[in-house]
């Protein structure tokens, strides 16, 4: 069972394509079709201005009838696609998980100290090790 693959950024929430010393992870979130007239993907408001994407926006709206949804609870109902490559045991394989980032705990390399994270996480088919894609974070 291959996972789609996004052709464009504009099928996608979320992107991202990383690598986690010695192995990688490429995961992806697809816009959802509206509830309401179907028709359409929902995504983050457009700036009348410049129409592009309001970063910090706190909801999703369809483009065509104008619905609207939250964005915490919007995101909770998608499905993140991940590519990846083991760190531990490299083994290479593919997995669909729930869009829900927990916060899990990272050891800051520079003062030693544990501070927590949002991340994905989800485990290695074959050893069973748990593989976080976490936020970008500022100073680690």
């Amino acid at each position: 069972m291959a996972i789609k693959q996004p052709n464009s950024m504009d099928e996608c929430i979320y992107f991202t394509n990383r690598t986690m010393g010695s192995g990688k992870v490429k995961s992806w979130v697809f816009k959802a079709k509206c509830p309401e007239c179907k028709n359409d993907k929902m995504g983050k408001p457009r700036d009348p201005k410049t129409g592009k994407p309001k970063i910090r926006a706190t909801e999703y709206v369809c483009p065509s009838c104008k619905h609207s949804e939250e964005k915490k609870a919007h995101e909770e109902t998608l499905t993140a696609c991940i590519i990846y490559t083991c760190p531990e045991c490299s083994h290479k394989d593919e997995i669909e998980i729930p869009y829900k980032r927990k916060n899990v705990p990272i050891i800051n390399e520079k003062t030693g100290k544990k501070v927590y994270a949002k991340a994905l996480q989800f485990e290695c088919k074959k050893c069973k090790a748990k593989i976080n894609v976490t936020k970008k974070m500022k100073g680690l």
